[in-house]
């Protein structure tokens, strides 16, 4: 079985989850003009996502972090590291990328559910 939660517009879903796995991604809802900001809100949205999937930020297992300027991923790191469940830290990967404009930072997670 595969539950979608919608997401902001009708061909995107804000979180999947099958087989006991949750598949978020997220951006910025109103982004800033620095990689910080930026970072906490999606990750804030992420924490969204989540909890809609009855789980949380100890349960993720792999998370793929695009940046639009890979210099910047030291301020996407603080956020990062102000966020992650400590005791739970989850495998991730940061990619330097395009991304659309405003968006300077995008987040892939992949979780158990709980």
């Amino acid at each position: 079985m595969i539950t979608r939660f919608s997401g902001l517009t009708p061909t995107r879903s804000r979180a999947v989850i099958h087989d006991g796995l949750v598949f978020t991604v997220a951006v910025s809802p109103d982004p800033d003009p620095d990689v910080y900001t930026q970072t906490q809100k999606a990750l804030k949205r992420i924490d969204e996502s989540l909890a809609m999937s009855k789980t949380d930020k100890s349960r993720i297992l792999q998370a793929l972090v695009y940046v639009a300027d890979i210099k910047q991923k030291e301020e996407m790191n603080r956020a990062w590291d102000e966020w992650v469940d400590r005791a739970n830290p989850p495998m991730r990967a940061c990619l330097g990328v395009d991304l659309e404009h405003p968006h300077l930072v995008e987040i892939v997670i992949t979780a158990a559910q709980g």
